[in-house]
């Protein structure tokens, strides 16, 4: 944990984080956004599956959204990651990803993760590579979806990181 990491707390989202979510998923200008009713049942629903990084006032500054994969679960699926820009390059998604990855693996068993990437998102790309080495872990990607597979409009491939058995 670095400095800046150190006044952060890490936990479980709740309802009332919902509409800041959506706000940092919004201001990436990256991730594909979800409508803000799907960021609140998210933040009800799966927030065991989920983590939230508050700064020193509460206030949401980042997040992991994910959940168990319902035919494998032992197998957390990251849905999306998000830091707000004034807090990005100080290690926070990664603290967020290892935090989350041990306690669903403690509560649930989880010794894989799962995530899609599109090609050319080198952030991500480092994020989830670093995170199989920190863990121990073997990295294997193959195409889940292609470009032709999403109905509404131009958007690229999302290729499949599966990494595990992780190693706590």
């Amino acid at each position: 944990m670095t400095a800046a990491q150190a006044d952060l707390q890490i936990d479980r989202p709740t309802v009332a984080d919902g509409a800041v979510l959506w706000r940092i998923a919004k201001d990436s200008k990256v991730l594909d956004l979800n409508s803000s009713y799907s960021y609140l049942l998210w933040c009800r629903d799966f927030a065991a599956t989920s983590a939230v990084a508050r700064d020193e006032s509460g206030e949401p500054i980042g997040f992991v959204s994910g959940y168990l994969r319902p035919d494998s679960p032992r197998t957390l699926l990251v849905w999306q990651v998000a830091v707000d820009a004034s807090y990005r390059g100080r290690g926070l998604a990664a603290a967020l990803l290892d935090g989350l990855a041990a306690r669903t693996a403690a509560e649930h068993g989880v010794d894989t993760v799962e995530t899609t990437i599109t090609p050319g998102n080198t952030a991500s790309e480092r994020l989830f590579t670093a995170f199989a080495e920190r863990h121990g872990a073997l990295l294997e990607r193959e195409v889940l979806f292609e470009a032709g597979d999403f109905p509404d409009g131009p958007h690229d491939p999302e290729v499949l990181y599966r990494i595990g058995p992780l190693a706590h």
